[in-house]
């Protein structure tokens, strides 16, 4: 399964604030960048993730995101976005600015 127009229209409409979103297909899922810096992912399963380690990776777990894995089981730095950020956009992108303020 790979992702829709309207899988990557719901990425931009959630990620408007930030401004300057760009995404470029890859193995079924969609790179997320702001700026050419990639901050997250939506994968061919729809699910979206932000790109986290350390600190604020922590933060994202004690929200309940969980962590990318690949169907090896290997794990990527990337970690679902909160629930209730899919449904505010203006919580998704304090969440994506977070991201990538710890890049």
């Amino acid at each position: 399964m790979s992702v829709s127009d309207s899988d990557i229209a719901f990425v931009h409409e959630l990620f408007e604030g930030l401004g300057g979103i760009t995404h470029r297909k890859m193995m079924g899922g969609l790179s997320i960048y702001r700026d050419g810096q990639i901050f997250a992912i939506l994968s061919s399963s729809g699910q979206l993730y932000l790109k986290a380690s350390g600190a604020f990776a922590e933060a994202l777990v004690a929200e309940g995101s969980v962590r990318f894995e690949m169907e090896d089981g290997r794990g990527m730095n990337y970690w679902t976005l909160p629930e209730a950020a899919l449904d505010d956009a203006a919580l998704a992108c304090d969440w994506a600015e977070r991201a990538l303020a710890a890049l």
